[in-house]
């Protein structure tokens, strides 16, 4: 089970390892971690920034070391990872590597209510994301392979696994749109019914749930 953590935006985290390399200011932080795409890895909110940094240094994991002053710009205030700052950080690390979980998925929740919508406009629905997945994984794949003739592999793993990932979605989707089209999907002639005759979806899910429903058996 995933700990509970001091600081537990996963902003903190990224902010951790930017400064393993270098003492800096909150603005040099943004920086660097917008240079490497960061917002990529995680769902960051750059105007968390401030508070992150702020609670990273209250609970000891970075300290002030200096700050500096650009012209009549307002004093930068410079930190740098503690000892502390950097236990938590591999620990941390350990977690997530080794700790499968649940994240939230849009596509998830669309198809949680996908019986709203005609298993025809589902078929159609289903093609057009397996080609905008195709697309994003041949761009993805071009400029993994331009990083990596300059960026040794451990440092884009990261990135292998997100491809992987939409290649898993897009072989799952073309499956379960070939079994709506051939008309193998159980159940899928009394889907098609049940919009052409306007059952609400809702109803039969009322009576799935109360197991009153035999609809599929009969279809």
């Amino acid at each position: 089970m995933a700990k509970k953590r001091k600081v537990g935006n996963l902003l903190a985290l990224a902010v951790l390892a930017a400064l393993l390399e270098r003492p800096m200011h909150r603005y040099e932080i943004a920086a660097v971690l917008k240079e490497r795409g960061k917002e990529r890895d995680m769902d960051i909110k750059w105007g968390s920034l401030y508070t992150v940094v702020q609670n990273l240094e209250k609970h000891g994991f970075l300290e002030v070391v200096g700050s500096e002053r650009d012209g009549a710009r307002p004093e930068r205030v410079i930190y740098r990872i503690t000892d502390p700052g950097r236990a938590e950080l591999e620990d941390w690390t350990r977690e997530l590597v080794s700790l499968p979980e649940y994240e939230h998925h849009r596509f998830v929740a669309g198809l949680s209510i996908v019986a709203l919508l005609p298993p025809d406009e589902v078929i159609t629905l289903l093609g057009d994301r397996a080609t905008t997945l195709r697309q994003v994984i041949a761009t993805e794949r071009e400029e993994l392979a331009a990083q990596l003739r300059a960026v040794p592999r451990l440092f884009l793993i990261e990135v292998e696994f997100q491809i992987a990932m939409l290649e898993a979605e897009v072989a799952w989707v073309d499956n379960l749109r070939a079994e709506l089209a051939a008309g193998d999907f159980p159940g899928v002639d009394f889907w098609r019914y049940m919009h052409a005759a306007g059952i609400d979806p809702g109803e039969v899910a009322d009576m799935v749930e109360k197991g009153g429903f035999t609809g599929f058996e009969e279809a």
